[in-house]
């Protein structure tokens, strides 16, 4: 049987991750805080059909015989380059310029982490994301605050009734991690640690390299649409490519079987 077909076959497949890779991205152009992703590709183990410089008939081949056997996809990185700025003047939108995830607080008490900082006021004043979750630590801001101010440095800040100075609320904090790439994705913006990522160091946005903190504004998706197009296509011309060679190898086994 003929090694191309099973070869080609798995071309196909990684093509295929690849393809539903970049239709993640595509889907997110417009997701505030999104990282793209990108697949990657590692050849598959070779036959050797000769070892290289194995000595036959008391001379050294210069060069062996090996046959590869395809390829796969070996990881799918997350590209952590920054988004674009987008002006929001909604006050409590935050961007991150730079290194840096803010904590979250999931329902279950897991510490999670985001770029998305599309922030509300929950009914308890309590300052949440988009999906509901409290900020860690959390900051409450007064139901009669009249204004609130987020530094750069992610203090916090509210301007209330009767006071001529602002009250401080809190401080908005940022983490950092050895390998960003190694976040687990969980959906909704949010990543959370893993064994690759490393643990996170917390600090205050601007301090040992993190990000500063830009209030009125978002992070936009770093996915750059005609870049995908691009991958699309080529993506979708080397699909073509090895469904051919699937149909050479079998019109190539027909004839010889046909053989009287």
């Amino acid at each position: 049987m003929f090694r191309s077909l099973y070869v080609a076959a798995t071309g196909m497949v990684a093509q295929e991750t690849k393809l539903d890779t970049i239709s993640n991205n595509l889907a997110n152009a417009n997701t505030a805080g999104f990282k793209r992703q990108q697949a990657e590709f590692e050849d598959l183990v070779y036959q050797n059909i000769r070892t290289p410089g194995r000595i036959a008939n008391g001379t050294s081949g210069p060069a062996g015989v090996q046959v590869g056997l395809g390829s796969r996809v070996v990881s799918t990185s997350r590209q952590f380059s920054q988004g674009s700025i987008q002006q929001t003047d909604n006050p409590l939108d935050i961007a991150i310029e730079g290194r840096g995830f803010m904590p979250v607080l999931k329902p279950d008490g897991d510490v999670v982490y985001t770029r998305a900082g599309n922030l509300r006021m929950d009914a308890q004043g309590q300052l949440v994301t988009a999906q509901g979750l409290p900020t860690e630590p959390p900051i409450n801001i007064p139901q009669d605050a009249i204004s609130v101010t987020i530094g750069p440095d992610g203090t916090v800040t509210a301007a209330l009734p009767g006071q001529t100075q602002p009250t401080q609320l809190g401080q908005l904090q940022l983490a950092t991690f050895p390998n960003p790439s190694g976040l687990q994705a969980l959906g909704h913006n949010l990543y959370s640690a893993s064994g690759s990522s490393g643990e996170p160091t917390l600090g205050s946005p601007g301090d040992r390299g993190r990000g500063t903190i830009l209030q009125g504004a978002v992070e936009a998706s770093n996915v750059e649409v005609v870049e995908e197009m691009i991958g699309m296509i080529r993506t979708q011309r080397a699909y073509e490519i090895n469904s051919r060679v699937i149909q050479a190898a079998d019109e190539m086994l027909r004839k010889a079987t046909s053989m009287q």
